[in-house]
């Protein structure tokens, strides 16, 4: 049989994660304080865009001067003529819009007419943008704090990296918590990418080097390991005593002397050498002055017996594209590179004015269904809360769960109970011991603390007597997990309580 070449044509599609789409899911995950600074970034580098305040008489003038230009644009302008973009022309650069990020989006061509409907390319940070230094206080700028996704940010566009392999890192990043532990598991991310494991781990050992050393492990004797090795000094004793840090939690110095392989003396300096490390790399960034918690959504009683769910408008970005300055400088363009820069600034207003928009929407709608989820927490209190995760607010709104994840975090809800994060919603399910409905986690925790708070001085409870007081109750739970959620709540034990509670009743004699 001959062998010989010929082509082939395959269709398929694909999802191609652009930098601006990342860009469009990162505004869901970002605090309002971090929101209203990326929009201060924006607004410097793009003239289009503006910020109108709620007071702002001036701006709501220019708002309707706007949409009059629209009505009475001249259609001789120069996008109209020979210079006019085509839109194979643009759409040679762009793979992907928001649709496939928000399918319930009515589509770009209503929004940005037929031909400006691909994505916009990232404008330059240097280009010198801003129309106006007033109000620009220098100050502001050499005093803000760095975050620690900022920090690991500048590492990985220092890192010799390839393009895929910086949208891997970037997603290590986001999977990051304060701490700098990486909770996000390497096999979600390589799903989520499209990639392989192997992939996201080659990528996760160049991340593991950066400053500070300890940094994207994935738990505390990943940690230490990592900081005991560029100090060279994890050996195989080291080793030996990093993974088993229980024994070291219980004081068990005799076992690990014999599983080290060392004596005494030797222990005690390799337990010098633990204490000198940091077991939390990521909360150097955590410093500073806290920000204020503003509530991005209210939930209020309506007067039929539900609940009304709204976004504050407090927590709502204004940014309106200018169309009436775009309008004017159009036609005094001179070559095509300003041109294309024009395109390029109303493309990234027109996208960041609608990701804003379908940030707030997604906010309203996972909102909207964790009060329905949780109507018998707001009625009657935490001991109705239901167990709930993110997948079943995702099947029930129609997203994906990754969604979901980034919608909730550092969000808060005002509710008539007080103000609560939306992730405090999400709890784990524990089985009923009479194989009814399962409880909350955080229904639980509030039971045993009001069982430790009501305990008598001669009857103190122990681990295993709020067993089995939980279990007459209908709450199957080991022991083990009493004894972790009392730890959770800085509670002692039993004997330490009882301890306390005769040396108070000794002082009152």
């Amino acid at each position: 049989m001959a062998l010989a070449a010929k082509l082939q044509l395959r269709q398929s599609q694909s999802l191609v994660m652009t930098p601006q789409l990342m860009q469009s899911i990162r505004l869901l995950q970002l605090t309002h304080v971090e929101l209203e600074r990326f929009i201060d970034e924006e607004i410097e580098r793009n003239p289009l865009l503006e910020r109108v305040e709620p007071q702002d008489d001036a701006a709501s003038d220019q708002s309707q001067k706007s949409e009059a230009a629209q009505e009475r644009a001249p259609e001789g302008d120069w996008f109209e003529g020979e210079t006019q973009w085509s839109a194979e022309a643009i759409s040679e650069k762009l793979d992907s819009s928001l649709e496939n990020l928000f399918p319930d989006d009515p589509g770009t061509s209503e929004r940005l007419g037929p031909d400006l409907t691909a994505q916009w390319k990232s404008a330059s940070g240097g280009s010198g943008n801003a129309t106006s230094s007033e109000g620009f206080d220098v100050g502001d700028m050499a005093a803000a704090a760095i975050t620690l996704r900022d920090h690991v940010g500048e590492q990985i566009a220092l890192a010799a990296l390839g393009t895929g392999e910086r949208l891997i890192a970037g997603e290590l990043a986001d999977g990051l918590d304060e701490t700098g532990y990486l909770r996000a598991g390497l096999d979600e991310i390589a799903a989520r990418l499209g990639t392989d494991r192997a992939a996201v781990a080659h990528v996760l050992e160049i991340c593991q080097t950066f400053e500070p050393t300890g940094l994207f492990a994935r738990d505390l004797a990943e940690c230490l390991s990592l900081q005991l090795a560029v100090r060279d000094r994890l050996d195989p004793a080291m080793k030996a005593l990093v993974a088993n840090l229980e024994l070291l939690a219980r004081r068990d110095f005799q076992t690990l002397k014999r599983i080290c392989g060392v004596d005494e003396e030797d222990l005690l300096d390799m337990l010098a050498e633990i204490r000198a490390l940091d077991p939390q790399p990521g909360m150097a960034f955590s410093g500073g002055a806290s920000d204020a918690i503003v509530a991005d959504v209210e939930v209020r009683a309506a007067s039929d017996g539900s609940w009304a769910v709204e976004l504050n408008a407090d927590t709502l970005p204004r940014v309106l594209v200018d169309n009436v300055y775009f309008a004017r400088i159009s036609g005094h363009t001179k070559g095509q590179a300003e041109k294309d820069f024009l395109a390029e600034c109303l493309q990234n207003a027109n996208w960041l004015t609608r990701s804003l928009d379908q940030r707030a929407k997604t906010i309203l709608k996972v909102a909207s269904e964790i009060v329905r989820q949780q109507d018998a927490f707001l009625v009657h209190g935490v001991r109705h809360l239901k167990p709930l995760n993110l997948r079943t607010v995702a099947d029930a709104i129609g997203m994906h769960e990754s969604t979901v994840s980034r919608v909730t975090a550092n969000k808060y809800m005002l509710t008539p109970r007080g103000v609560f994060e939306l992730r405090y919603f999400f709890t784990a399910s524990i089985a009923s011991a009479a194989g009814g409905e399962a409880h909350s986690s955080e229904a639980v925790r509030d039971r045993i603390k009001q069982m430790i708070d009501e305990e008598k001085p001669a009857d103190v409870l122990s681990d295993d007597a709020i067993v089995d007081m939980l279990k007459e109750n209908g709450v199957d739970i080991a022991r083990r997990t009493v004894a972790k959620y009392r730890e959770g709540m800085n509670i002692p034990s039993s004997v330490q309580r009882r301890r306390e509670k005769r040396a108070l009743a000794n002082a009152g004699r």
